[in-house]
C-alpha cells in the first residue's frame, strides 16, 4: 500500500494549494493533484478489500479458490480429496528474502478430474499445477496444523 499511499499523500499536497495553504503555480497541478488523490485512495481501498478476501472458501457443492482477481475459481467439492500443511518459498520481493520459506496449504485434487489438473493465478498468492493447488502463507492468516486439521474436518463433513 505504499505507492498508492504516496501517489495519495502528493495527491493532496498539491490540491491544497486550493485552499490557500501552499502557492500553486497552475490548474494542471491541482488537476493532478485530484488524480493523486482518487487514484492512490482507491487502490488502497482495492487493496484493503482484497487483503480482507478469504482464499478457500465454501459454497454448496463447491469450493471457491480466490488466487486471482475477479471472480473465484468454482471448484466442484466432489473432486477435492484432502488438504495438507506444506512450506515453499515466500516470493517476497528483494535479494534478500530469496531463501526465506512460507507455510502452505496444499489442496490435492482427484486424478480423475483432468479438466482441473491446471489453472492461472497469482504466482504471489500461490499456485495450480498437476492437480495440486498451493496456497502461500506469506499473505493470508497464519498457517499451521491446527487451521488444516479443522479445513479436513469441514470438507469431510460437506462431503457426507
Amino acid at each position: 500500500m505504499i505507492p498508492p499511499a504516496c501517489a495519495l499523500a502528493a495527491g493532496l499536497g498539491m490540491v491544497s494549494g486550493m485552499f490557500g495553504l501552499v502557492d500553486v503555480p497552475n490548474l494542471p497541478v491541482v488537476i493532478g493533484g485530484w488524480i493523486g488523490i482518487f487514484g492512490g485512495g482507491g487502490m488502497i481501498v482495492l487493496l484493503a478489500w482484497q487483503s480482507r478476501q478469504p482464499r478457500l472458501a465454501f459454497e454448496p457443492g463447491h469450493l471457491l479458490v480466490y488466487l486471482r482477481s475477479g471472480r473465484p475459481y468454482r471448484v466442484p467439492i466432489e473432486i477435492v480429496e484432502c488438504l495438507f500443511l506444506g512450506q515453499a518459498p515466500s516470493r517476497l520481493p528483494s535479494k534478500r528474502h530469496e531463501s526465506t520459506k512460507t507455510a502452505t496449504v496444499v489442496v490435492r485434487l482427484a486424478e480423475r478430474a483432468e479438466s482441473w489438473r491446471e489453472r492461472d493465478v497469482k504466482p504471489a498468492l500461490g499456485s495450480w499445477r498437476d492437480g495440486y493447488i498451493t496456497i502461500l502463507g506469506t499473505w493470508c492468516e497464519p498457517l499451521d496444523r491446527d487451521l488444516v486439521n479443522r479445513l479436513n474436518q469441514r470438507l469431510a463433513e460437506v462431503r457426507r
